[in-house]
Formats: structure tokens, sequence, C-alpha cells
């Protein structure tokens, strides 16, 4: 059996990230715990001091095949470039013809610099294509 994962973000803000890769990945927002109505209500009653409460952020595959993605705030800022980053494959694939797999990449571009990303570069070479882009926090992601 293969070992479940959760993907972790270091972060200066978490719920701003949460919300942009919810967006990203068509992920929502974890709900709270059963019982409460809100992270607000269930952080209470834990005891955690309300100054606790941006510390840390979730969202998940509402479909349930996706790993959780998890942002927990650090103190110090990102200074150098991802070593792991995600590939969003938004442009259908090899069998896709790559004018349509362009056209479905710079559709995927707009929305999610309307959302708060950066685009940096395009890569295109042996019949692969992908953008190389920045999340809120300067995250390295590609769409392809």
């Amino acid at each position: 059996m293969a070992t479940s994962i959760q993907v972790v973000f270091d972060c200066h803000d978490p719920d701003r990230l949460a919300k942009f890769w919810a967006q990203a990945l068509r992920y929502t927002l974890q709900p709270p715990p059963p019982g409460f109505d809100s992270w607000e209500a269930f952080l209470q009653a834990e005891g955690i001091p309300e100054s606790e409460w941006d510390r840390a952020s979730a969202i998940v595959d509402p479909e349930g095949r996706g790993p959780r993605i998890y942002f927990q705030k650090v103190p110090e800022g990102k200074t150098v470039k991802n070593r792991v980053h995600l590939d969003l494959n938004v442009g259908g694939g090899r069998t896709a013809p790559i004018e349509e797999r362009k056209r479905r990449v710079a559709a995927e571009i707009e929305r999610l610099v309307a959302a708060g990303a950066r685009q940096s570069r395009v890569l295109e070479e042996q019949g692969e294509y992908c953008v190389n882009m920045f999340d809120p926090e300067g995250n390295e992601f590609d769409l392809q």
C-alpha cells in the first residue's frame, strides 16, 4: 500500500496562500472539525490564543483524490529557488495539439494572474510546452 502524503508550504501568510492554491488547484479550504461551525470556534475551544490563529491553513481536494496541502507560517522569507515545485497539467497532455495546449495554458495564466500569480518564462522544446509561474509569495510552479 502506498503512503499517503500532504504537501507543505512554508509561508508568510497561510490564509492568503491557501486561498490562492485552492483557486489554482480547484480545491477547497479544509472545513473545521466535526462539531464546529468555524476554525475560530475550534481554535477557541482548544485554548489557542487568538494571536496564533493565523499560523496555518489547509486545502483539500473536494473529490478526495489529491493530497491535502498545508500552509504553515514561518518567520523567514523565501530566498532561493524551490527545490520542489508543482506542475499543473492544464494543457491536455501531449496528445492535444500544441496550439490547443498553448490556448489552455494561456487561459490558465490569465485566471491565476488575476488570483495573484506572476508569469515568469515560457519553456518550449522537444514537443513540450510549459510556462513557469510564481504564486503570491514567489514559490515557483509550472503550467503545462
